[in-house]
């Protein structure tokens, strides 16, 4: 089996592990995994939610090493990137890990604010956990920029991080939470140097953008979804948006930033078409855009916690489709700066280009 097939069946289908760190149990993207790698890819791989136990695919501990194995046969050696920074405190005693996390092999990450102005209303994402990571007290509700250069440093000193994602909840202020990025990418940026990636809601005034141009080298403006019925269902926020705000404010970003250096999560398992992925993936390609695609991932504790992810083979014909898309343009993730495009776990789109 190719990597890369092996990569979509592990986003897909999950492993089951014993003995290992299971990964974070809530959060703003995909959680509920841990980061396996193996070979020259690095997947974050569903390890809690409740389909895993169905998994042909699963990791041993043999001979100081874990094996992972499909119905019982070796198929490859993994390894579990490690992050000693986590294991550090502020001076206030606050963990280390409850500010910022290692996310595949050499990105660290952290939600700066870590509640949503849609959590308690009916307009919340359906896919989401932000913050049940805050509930179960495994984070704090807002970081604060001097915690972030000094954790960012450590991780880069420790851990020989190379670059950094900054994510939010949307705030219930017309920046959408722009501002405190702004500031948090600032002080990361004066005290490390990393390149940083900022993801955010499409603000109302697309000037609010330019005030990451200082400090962050790549941003996110998610969708999730092309499919209008669906949004309305699973994420009806997003919605509500119009799609020319998401265009207006892809356009902006890749003004300022450069093709490439935007991205918009898609999720692939939410009820939508298959030709609404491609034909959008085609539509945020022409903009400059790269469609960061990725199975849903139920998450233990959201409201689509008991839905299954997208079946391996769908998951495949897209990431073919889409790297097809991105070859014509010559647009491909290892020109990206920072963030989830240039880290790659969480999707396989890249070991597709």
């Amino acid at each position: 089996m190719e990597i890369k097939d092996l990569k979509v069946d592990l986003l897909c289908l999950g492993a089951r592990v014993s003995g290992v760190d299971k990964g974070r149990k809530g959060g703003a993207g995909p959680a509920a995994g841990g980061m396996f790698s193996f070979g020259n890819t690095v997947t974050n791989v569903p390890t809690q939610s409740w389909f895993v136990s169905l998994s042909p695919y699963s990791v041993e501990l043999v001979e100081g090493k874990y094996i992972l194995k499909r119905a019982g046969e070796r198929i490859t050696e993994v390894r579990f990137p490690a992050a000693k920074f986590q294991e550090l405190r502020t001076k206030d005693g606050i963990s280390y890990g409850k500010i910022a996390l290692l996310h595949g092999t050499n990105c660290v990450a952290t939600t700066t604010i870590q509640t949503c102005a849609y959590w308690d209303t009916p307009k919340r994402c359906k896919f989401c956990a932000i913050e049940l990571s805050l509930k179960s007290g495994a984070t704090i509700a807002k970081k604060k920029p001097e915690q972030l250069a000094e954790v960012v440093g450590a991780a880069q000193k420790i851990d020989h991080v190379t670059h950094v994602t900054l994510t939010t909840g949307t705030t219930a202020t017309s920046d959408k939470g722009i501002k405190h990025l702004a500031a948090c990418a600032s002080a990361i940026k004066e005290a490390t140097g990393l390149p940083i990636h900022a993801q955010f809601e499409p603000p109302d005034e697309l000037s609010m953008i330019d005030l990451l141009y200082e400090s962050v080298d790549t941003i996110g403006i998610h969708v999730e979804s092309f499919d209008v019925a669906v949004l309305k269902e699973k994420a009806p926020c997003k919605a509500e948006i119009p799609l020319q705000q998401f265009i207006e404010a892809w356009k902006r970003g890749v003004e300022l930033f450069g093709e490439t250096q935007v991205s918009s999560y898609i999720i692939a398992g939410l009820g939508e078409r298959d030709e609404s992925i491609i034909e959008g993936s085609r539509l945020l390609v022409e903009l400059g855009v790269y469609p960061f695609l990725v199975p849903l991932r139920p998450i233990p504790g959201s409201d689509m916690e008991h839905e299954k992810p997208p079946i391996p083979d769908r998951m495949r014909h897209l990431y073919q489709v889409v790297g097809e898309i991105l070859h014509e343009r010559g647009m491909s993730w290892r020109r990206n700066k920072a963030g989830c495009v240039r880290c790659r776990a969480c999707s396989a789109l890249a070991d597709f280009e």
